[in-house]
């Protein structure tokens, strides 16, 4: 019974992984020795769990590069950073930058991360007769025009999206897009 027990907590934790879109990069084997030296007898085993998630770190730096292209091109951004989830992990309003500009650079940067994709490509998808029309209704509210890009890591996957709105859609895109190439 207790075997079967152990395997229970190895399996939820995979199933609760794999729902929360983690990947397992360890699930150890229940042995007695591996359960006596590390968890304690009786006690279950511990499985690890990692996600790949942009740091705080990265996400300044990616602000930063982004903010020297804004400089580079003379305009003024907001300049939004969302984690793998689509959460907000960083913001900047450079001095100056339009106040309409500071939903829309976080909107652009979630619907980047929600969809996987640039929001200038979303928007061509979501045209009348689109596959995609009215898309931006969803998700209580995306933009689906350029200035949103995900961003990889430098094995390719995706940690995040950043958001830039403050000037038109080309110059949004060319500072975003300093700020996806910073974290390559």
């Amino acid at each position: 019974m207790k075997r079967s027990i152990r395997f229970g907590y190895m399996l939820c934790g995979a199933v609760l992984a794999g729902a929360v879109g983690l990947t397992l990069s360890t699930l150890p084997v229940a042995t007695a020795q591996h359960e006596a030296a590390h968890n304690g007898p009786g006690l279950p085993l511990a499985t690890t769990i990692s996600a790949n998630d942009i740091s705080d770190h990265m996400a300044h730096a990616i602000i930063a590069a982004a903010v020297d292209k804004a400089a580079e091109i003379d305009t003024k951004m907001d300049i939004a950073i969302v984690d793998a989830g689509g959460n907000l992990k960083a913001f900047l309003r450079m001095d100056g930058a339009w106040l309409g500009s500071i939903d829309i650079a976080i909107k652009k940067a979630k619907t980047a991360r929600y969809f996987d994709m640039n929001t200038g490509d979303i928007g061509a998808l979501s045209q009348p007769g689109g596959p995609l029309f009215g898309i931006e209704h969803s998700n209580g509210g995306l933009i689906t025009f350029p200035g949103g890009i995900p961003i990889k890591d430098s094995e390719g996957n995706i940690i995040g999206a950043i958001g830039v709105s403050g000037s038109s859609v080309e110059n949004d895109h060319t500072v975003a897009q300093a700020g996806a190439d910073a974290a390559g």
